[in-house]
């Protein structure tokens, strides 16, 4: 047997986890001098406490070398081999202790999933699929190479001030994206992130707007799975983005996950994104 593991980023839920024998190695949640590991000792909605009624700064931190050393010494012994999906390289340094760790274990292979939330779910839902299979570790790890840069990944935005007090955007950009009711979409491209199209008006409205725009190009994506991964919103909302999900496109699968504290954390609550698959490899120039 093969045993698949991730970084906690991977958002996937509990239900998927469990079915599919998945581990998750947590990343840490730093506020002031507490440390927190994502999912385990600390939660979204706390994230959204601390920052929102105490004003405090979250931020997040890799996992590091020695963890990843005990977790891949623990299972390698136990499996034919042991294969991590990590967050992309470009937002953490947990691909590179990943890989560092993995050079004291001859079974233990290594992925960037150049991604980050159920982008990397995807990968790491593929990887869990194929393991099942009885695949080979070499194989699976290539195959999973070739449907990386498939991943279209995407968060609308309904709120600044989490990425002004992570220092990703200014009090001016802030307070005028307010004012103006504009929410962004960040999209993830060539394993970073960056700003895509801007919407207006209510958050919902947006949404709406939002799904039509990324699911237009229907001849381009694989319909076999989407995910619609979010930090708190409401059962309305999520409801109306399934919904013209189901208006735009018609996949086997349509999955709920809540976002974790890493995208928590930059984002705050009222974030959405749709989550899919190209049949062919995106354009790393498109924003």
């Amino acid at each position: 047997m093969i045993k698949i593991t991730a970084d906690s980023t991977c958002d996937l839920s509990p239900e998927i986890l469990s079915t599919m024998d998945i581990t998750l190695v947590p990343l840490h949640v730093l506020i002031d001098d507490k440390v927190f590991r994502d999912g385990v000792d600390i939660t979204p909605a706390e994230i959204f406490r601390y920052v929102g009624e105490e004003g405090k700064t979250c931020k997040t931190a890799a996992v590091n070398v020695y963890e990843y050393q005990n977790l891949f010494a623990e299972l390698s012994p136990k499996y034919e081999a042991v294969i991590h999906v990590s967050i992309s390289s470009d937002f953490s340094s947990s691909y590179q202790n990943a890989v560092l760790a993995a050079q004291d274990f001859q079974n233990v292979y290594v992925v960037d999933s150049r991604n980050l939330s159920t982008g990397s779910g995807h990968i790491v839902y593929d990887a869990a699929l194929m393991a099942r299979e009885g695949l080979p570790a070499e194989e699976i790890c290539s195959r999973l190479e070739a449907e990386i840069p498939k991943v279209d990944a995407s968060f609308v935005i309904d709120r600044l001030d989490y990425l002004h007090r992570g220092g990703r955007c200014s009090g001016v950009e802030t307070i005028g994206a307010t004012l103006l009711r504009i929410k962004p979409s960040i999209e993830v491209i060539d394993g970073k992130m960056k700003v895509g199209k801007k919407y207006r008006g209510s958050f919902d409205r947006c949404l709406e707007h939002y799904v039509r725009n990324k699911l237009s190009d229907r001849q381009n994506f694989d319909e076999s799975r989407i995910f619609i991964t979010h930090s708190m919103c409401s059962e309305n909302t999520v409801a109306k983005v399934k919904e013209a999900v189901r208006r735009y496109a018609d996949f086997d699968e349509i999955i709920e996950t809540r976002a974790g504290c890493t995208i928590s954390c930059h984002c705050g609550p009222n974030t959405l994104g749709i989550l899919f698959k190209l049949k062919n490899n995106k354009e790393i120039t498109r924003i």
